[in-house]
């Protein structure tokens, strides 16, 4: 089930805050609410739902084992269990097809025949989200920086609810804890209007901005072999700013949600396109993601308090799993070594040398070696990757000047008729301009007046006459 359908609009959400709300005990909501987390999950497939269950399970029992541990080593033994047993989940499910057709692949190249068991494992939706916030639960023990539940069910509504479970943010358990334990029966009219006006406009940025620029970014990747200059160039900005908005739409989404519900979960996107080096694009990229890696893997191997080149090999070691991650495939490998590469290049330039570029030119430079990343995280290989990239540097040709709503497959929705013949250029230009220069969701001002009111509830009508198909989020895939 995704944000932006019918079942989910018009029966499901309304169906769970009428529940939500009519259900005054607090373990009698949280039971409600982990139940409608499992119908939500499960409707892709209920299979998922188990193993989901497993990994909330085995982080409740290693979080419990490793607080009433009495020595070091049973504490030790307790978190190795919950790693292992995360890690080996999300390896089997994520990456065992990957590992396996590389491997064939690479025999094969040397013609030494050892036939490799074919599984064709599915991903489960989510797995790298929901297994990054349950792990974190029992690191937190260990290094003691939070208290276990004594509650199965506070942590199993803690792992699974619905608003952010598929694509983050990644929220850690001590952010949580004290608004499950402290449920209350009712919300403030006024959190929940803000948990409305940020869920609209998500669907907007979802609805009329991401999947918009869908087709444009598919053409140029998917349907031209050697796209010409001018493709390249539309396809790569198409594609950076339909990601760009798709998961902005997604954290406005989740984060509106739960609101409604009572909850606040942390800012997971910050206008990373103005940021003025690679460093602060990751903190404004994915927060809670990078967070994470800073605090479990980056800051583990030794941070940046070493040497240079200790930390050097971190942010490289980093980015390279933090690519790994994003999905089994080599070209999300290349792209977190690609950041790596860039992060460990700011690093040094930071240490070594006094120049730093004005503001204006520090967006603009890193904005174009994102976009350049973009395009290998988005190819289908690393061929197409370099015929993209060649593409903009010109080597594919150059095509005709001649952009029509029909040449990149983009079809417009009627909400932009204000442009009328107006082609895809256009339209880049415009939401170009909203991710650089426009305020972002959580500094916009919150309307107060009843017109306002009014106007959000036509938006979100118009918005809902435009679900032509289901397009699920872009990190879903994740």
């Amino acid at each position: 089930m995704i944000f932006p359908s019918y079942i989910f609009f018009l029966l499901f959400l309304p169906a769970v805050l009428i529940g939500w709300y009519a259900i005054r005990a607090p373990r009698w909501r949280l039971a409600f609410l982990t139940a409608a987390s499992y119908l939500f999950y499960g409707w892709w497939d209920y299979r998922f739902v188990v193993l989901m269950i497993a990994t909330t399970v085995l982080d409740y029992i290693c979080g419990r084992a490793i607080y009433l541990a009495n020595n070091q080593g049973r504490r030790r033994f307790w978190l190795i269990a919950s790693m292992v047993g995360n890690l080996g989940s999300l390896g089997f499910f994520k990456y065992f097809n990957f590992f396996t057709d590389s491997l064939t692949g690479l025999l094969t190249q040397l013609d030494v025949a050892a036939p490799l068991p074919v599984l064709n494992v599915v991903l489960p939706i989510g797995i790298s989200f929901y297994t990054f916030q349950s792990m974190s639960y029992s690191i937190d023990i260990y290094r003691r920086k939070c208290k276990p539940t004594n509650d199965l069910l506070t942590f199993t509504a803690y792992v699974s609810m619905f608003p952010q479970l598929v694509a983050g943010p990644i929220v850690r358990y001590e952010c949580m804890e004290e608004q499950l334990r402290t449920l209350k029966p009712t919300t403030p009219p006024e959190r929940i209007a803000d948990g409305v006006w940020l869920f609209v406009i998500g669907l907007v940025k979802k609805v009329w901005i991401a999947d918009t620029l869908a087709p444009m970014a598919e053409y140029a990747f998917d349907s031209v072999g050697s796209p010409g200059l001018f493709t390249a160039w539309a396809g790569t900005f198409a594609y950076t700013f339909q990601l760009y908005f798709d998961f902005s739409a997604y954290s406005d989404m989740a984060r509106g949600l739960g609101l409604m519900l009572g909850f606040d979960f942390p800012i997971n996107f910050d206008s990373p396109y103005k940021s003025g080096d690679i460093s602060e694009f990751w903190r404004r990229w994915h927060i809670t993601l990078s967070q994470w890696l800073r605090d479990y893997l980056f800051i583990p191997l030794g941070g940046s308090k070493g040497k240079m080149l200790t930390t050097l090999r971190n942010l490289g070691v980093v980015m390279f799993l933090g690519g790994l991650w994003h999905g089994a495939a080599w070209t999300f490998v290349a792209w977190g070594i690609y950041h790596g590469l860039l992060l460990v290049g700011f690093a040094c330039w930071a240490r070594l040398s006094p120049v730093r570029l004005p503001r204006v030119a520090g967006v603009a430079a890193t904005l174009l070696l994102v976009m350049v990343g973009w395009v290998i995280f988005r190819a289908n290989s690393m061929g197409g990757a370099v015929e993209v990239l060649a593409g903009l540097v010109g080597m594919n040709g150059v095509e005709p000047l001649n952009y029509t709503s029909t040449t990149f497959g983009i079809s417009l929705p009627s909400v932009y008729g204000m442009f009328g013949g107006a082609h895809g250029v256009v339209f880049l230009a415009l939401v170009t301009s909203i991710a650089l220069f426009a305020p972002n969701s959580q500094q916009l001002p919150r309307p107060k007046h009843p017109v306002c009111g009014a106007a959000l509830a036509c938006v979100m009508l118009i918005a809902l006459t435009t679900f032509s198909t289901e397009a699920p989020f872009l990190y879903f895939e994740f």
